[in-house]
């Protein structure tokens, strides 16, 4: 929910993304909670927003969810919406 960035699952976050910039360099990333032990995230204040929970998709979903499940079918959407194409370090030239 606005302004929190992510993709949320009612008050609980599924998906965090994040943008660093530091010492004239700049990163970026996202993490897609598939089958995560959300047990872990009792110890601590996720994203350091206090009352907002984590989930996952396994969790919403009621059943095992595997990252390699999820890879194929997320990899074509992003390049779709970004209108790019990914180059995989394993890919020859």
């Amino acid at each position: 929910p606005p302004p929190f960035t992510g993709v949320w699952m009612g008050d609980s976050k599924l998906c965090a993304i994040g943008v660093h910039c530091g010492s004239h360099i700049t990163s970026h990333g996202l993490a897609l909670n598939c089958c995560t032990d959300l047990t872990w995230f009792e110890h601590i204040v996720p994203c350091g927003l206090e009352g907002k929970g984590v989930t996952s998709l396994s969790h919403e979903l009621g059943q095992h969810v595997a990252v390699s499940h999820v890879l194929e079918p997320f990899l074509d959407s992003f390049q779709e919406v970004f209108d790019c194409t990914l180059v995989s370090s394993e890919d020859p030239g």
